[in-house]
């Protein structure tokens, strides 16, 4: 299969790791990439300027070691604000901009962005138009992330992405729900073939890609050039590689060894509580933590305790200990665990 391009950058693989809100900081996108994720785009970055000097905005504009392709998703409102928005993280680093306009949030689409700008199509597409114009200059491709349409009477992907298109977006993502479904439900894949047949960019298959045979099954149902993995990553990066062996051989990689998951763990702590410092890395780290143990013996006794950390090398030291205990008791994670899909992780994949 040949490379994928998004405009002129040639990506690793097809393989993508989703946006999303709280989990997709560059530690957790680094991970991902190492473990065979060939593209992941950045937290959503806002469009308002008189937020861009906050300590949130300024993590997830921090891209310092961070391996290419550097991706970064802009959310808001207006034409002009998002241009200006890609421009300054352009100049940050960023060689591909990303436009939110899949995310289900209240707190985005109340704002009227998000998924919410499915709802007045004329305005998607001149945001879509002013990212584009604003970005050509610098020859940074730009690249739109939707879903299906608002709601079950009102799916308009389809048209929008002809329109899309035309404006000058280089590859479209499509969630396969409505803003109103959330997360609930199933996705749907016969939405985003209808994509894939009606532009000729890439397309990419999103949503409820939780295992190397899903993943093959949406490849067969949609056509799309390429598959984004979100919540299934969480505590799982290695999903990624599972996926790509899969594809390629037919066959399944053995579940990870119990010391290679405590040395990606350690190291991803260690990446986190660099960018984050120690009163909020101890604290946002126990999702992490959390995700990674739930299924596993003595992991929900693990996560209480880990609540109750304040200092990162206590909580650093916290997990080694359990996880040195527990390759006392296994050499690699049980195949179900390996496989699990944590239904309620937090983090909306925008």
């Amino acid at each position: 299969m040949p490379a994928l391009h998004i405009g002129h950058i040639p990506l690793a693989n097809r393989l993508f790791v989703a946006p999303m809100a709280g989990v997709t900081d560059r530690p957790f996108r680094q991970l991902c990439k190492q473990l065979g994720a060939g593209y992941a785009v950045s937290e959503m970055v806002t469009s308002r300027k008189d937020l861009w000097a906050s300590l949130k905005t300024s993590r997830r504009a921090n891209h310092e070691g961070e391996s290419g392709p550097i991706a970064v998703q802009i959310a808001g409102t207006g034409a002009a604000m998002m241009a200006e928005a890609a421009l300054y993280n352009v100049d940050r680093g960023a060689e591909i901009i990303d436009i939110n306009m899949g995310c289900p949030a209240k707190k985005v689409c109340n704002k009227w962005a998000g998924s919410a700008l499915m709802q007045n199509e004329a305005l998607a597409v001149q945001i879509a138009e002013a990212v584009v114009a604003a970005c050509a200059p610098r020859d940074v491709p730009v690249t739109l992330k939707m879903r299906t349409g608002w709601c079950q009477q009102h799916k308009n992907a389809v048209p929008l992405a002809r329109r899309f298109e035309a404006a000058g977006i280089q590859m479209l993502t499509v969630h396969g729900r409505t803003r109103e479904q959330g997360y609930k439900g199933e996705a749907e894949y016969d939405t985003i073939a209808a994509v894939k047949a009606a532009v000729r960019v890439p397309v990419v298959a999103n949503g409820d890609i939780t295992s190397p045979e899903k993943a093959r099954a949406v490849l067969a149902a949609t056509g799309a050039d390429a598959l984004m993995v979100g919540r299934a990553a969480q505590g799982r990066p290695w999903i990624f590689r599972e996926i790509g062996h899969y594809l390629a051989t037919g066959e399944h990689l053995a579940p990870p060894l119990v010391a290679e998951v405590q040395r990606l763990l350690l190291d991803h702590l260690q990446d986190h509580y660099q960018l984050y410092g120690e009163a909020t890395g101890v604290r946002s780290a126990r999702k992490h933590i959390a995700w990674y143990v739930r299924a596993l013996p003595g992991g929900e006794a693990l996560r209480q305790h880990i609540n109750t950390i304040e200092d990162c090398s206590a909580q650093w030291q916290a997990v080694q200990t359990y996880f040195a205990a527990l390759g006392q008791r296994m050499d690699r994670l049980p195949a179900t665990v390996a496989a699990t899909l944590h239904e309620e992780q937090e983090g909306f994949c925008a």
